[in-house]
């Protein structure tokens, strides 16, 4: 069965998000839309040290407040997930391209991220 394509919209809606939330503060270090083998569908992908300060349920209750605080529609919220920045995906793509001058635009799949297969992935953000 064939993945949903990635397409602008949703590209701009990332985008909208990913400006939220910084203007939120929430300082977002890794943001790709990726399609992960776990799940059968695009996820936007996300990771703060900010998030880490508390529960995984905390992290998306910061997410949702600052998503609501600025006025966004919730029925354009995408599936959302929040990842530490200990789990091994996110350090692996921290190690890879944290350094690169901008991995804004990137697209990455077909290849094993730390511990999960990455079938595609759209790069915002990796820092």
């Amino acid at each position: 069965m064939g993945h949903a394509l990635l397409v602008s919209v949703d590209l701009d809606r990332g985008s909208e998000i990913l400006r939220i939330l910084d203007e939120a503060g929430l300082r977002i270090s890794v943001a790709l839309w990726a399609l992960l083998d776990e799940y059968n569908d695009w996820r936007l992908l996300l990771a703060s040290r900010r998030f880490d300060s508390g529960s995984q349920m905390e992290a998306y209750r910061l997410v949702n407040d600052a998503l609501r605080g600025a006025g966004f529609p919730i029925e354009d919220k995408p599936s959302i997930v929040i990842l530490p920045m200990t789990d091994p995906t996110v350090r692996a793509l921290r190690r890879v391209f944290g350094k690169t001058k901008t991995a804004s635009g990137m697209r990455l799949g077909g290849q094993q991220i730390g511990k999960r297969w990455v079938e595609d992935a759209y790069v915002y953000r990796i820092y």
